[in-house]
């Protein structure tokens, strides 16, 4: 069994090309000297996605078409001879048309290789964006009345320097291994058919036949070389340089505090919780936010989550908040189920907002009276932290001065 196969028995339909494009991507690989852990390969949903747990690579597995997406992400933070192979069906490839498109555009170092079997096999045989005129499928049982689109054209038009196509079965090794030797974007389609739908619905079908009357050429082609997009990069030396905050305060934090400020939309919570991360930076402490609203944005609550730590944070998990800081009705409903478990920790509310039932300490105080709505999750940040000590004041209060909010806002007077 090859190095780059944890097991050898694929998940896949008997018969299933999949199988042919695993060995031959493996084959590709041991071709060019690589090594395992010098791989990352990225799938999405679909039946190519459910082989992540045989490769002894680097696996990611995402959403339905954001392979080349993740990927594209993952090869602008890798070195160049890292390699980043990305597995996309045909579904997938329509979904993510964009993403392929965008990638090929910036030639960004990736490889992809597109699982084309000419219909969603996962889901119960629907045609795709890649089903070809005539081919018939469950919804189209008289044969699809459209063309497909050429995918390897499109992504020569939009200026990758390397497109194929293969057709299984057979060994097109060789074809992935210029993919994978290409500096930039590059793109093998493997056009097969499903054993499970496409060959019930197409009993007599042949695919090199289908593939010459539907117009899936096989070949290579190429376009113009050009460097690989990589992003510019500049050397630092602590994650405050980093995201450009200096430190100029300090904290007496040890350990790892996390806060939730619930409000309601259109408010400033998640802008006043990004101030205090940064504000928490300049104390040199390390700070996570992640934010929370309905779709509609603007209507309803909308809920901030903040982890200070002294020491890096790997994992940004809320699970029994220290502090609970609501200015609104819209932030205690959607945050009462949360407040009721807590056994301890400090609950600040608005004073008027009915006490909800709880474990925390309950701190009432008049944020909304005292700052307006608009403010009130300012002030209320800045009465947590006088009355913690957290982070000092005066470095919310100069965070907030030198944001484009400070124009509007006169913290300090409150």
């Amino acid at each position: 069994m090859s190095r780059f196969l944890v097991k050898s028995e694929l998940p896949y339909c008997k018969g299933c090309g999949h199988h042919l494009i695993v060995r031959n991507t493996v084959k590709a690989l041991e071709a060019i000297g690589m090594e395992p852990l010098d791989v990352v390969l990225v799938t999405d949903i679909g039946c190519h996605g459910i082989v992540d747990g045989n490769f002894a690579t680097h696996t990611v597995h995402g959403l339905h078409g954001r392979s080349v997406a993740l990927a594209a992400g993952i090869a602008m933070g890798l070195p160049p001879e890292k390699k980043v192979i990305v597995y996309i069906g045909d579904g997938g490839a329509t979904i993510g048309l964009q993403h392929i498109l965008e990638a090929a555009r910036m030639n960004v170092d990736i490889t992809v290789v597109l699982h084309n079997n000419m219909l969603y096999g996962m889901t119960g045989g629907q045609p795709s964006g890649l089903t070809p005129t005539g081919f018939r499928t469950v919804l189209t049982p008289q044969g699809y009345p459209l063309p497909h689109h050429d995918i390897p054209r499109l992504v020569l038009d939009a200026g990758a320097p390397f497109a194929a196509r293969v057709i299984a079965p057979g060994d097109f090794a060789d074809v992935l291994r210029q993919a994978l030797e290409v500096e930039g974007f590059s793109l093998v389609e493997v056009l097969g058919i499903c054993v499970s739908y496409g060959v019930k619905m197409n009993p007599d079908l042949r695919l090199k036949e289908l593939a010459r009357q539907a117009g899936y050429e096989p070949g290579v082609w190429t376009g113009p070389t050009r460097p690989a997009f990589r992003p510019a990069r500049r050397e630092t030396t602590s994650l405050l340089e980093t995201l450009a905050v200096s430190q100029r305060y300090s904290s007496p934090l040890e350990g790892r505090l996390t806060l939730i400020l619930g409000g309601s939309a259109g408010e400033g919570v998640q802008q006043a919780a990004e101030l205090l991360a940064q504000a928490a930076m300049s104390a040199g402490l390390y700070a996570t936010k992640k934010g929370s609203y309905p779709v509609t944005v603007g209507v309803g609550f909308s809920v901030a989550e903040v982890v200070l730590s002294r020491t890096p944070i790997f994992y940004h998990g809320v699970s029994q908040p220290d502090a609970v800081i609501i200015t609104s009705a819209d932030g205690l409903a959607n945050q009462r189920e949360r407040i009721h478990p807590m056994k301890g920790g400090i609950l600040w509310l608005d004073e008027s907002l009915p006490v909800p039932e709880t474990g925390a300490e309950v701190r009432v105080r008049d944020f909304r009276g005292r700052a307006g709505a608009r403010n009130a999750g300012l002030y209320a940040l800045l009465t947590f932290l006088r009355e913690t000590g957290v982070v000092p004041p005066e470095a919310f209060v100069k965070t907030v001065q030198e944001s484009p909010l400070g124009k509007h806002v006169d913290l300090a007077a409150l």
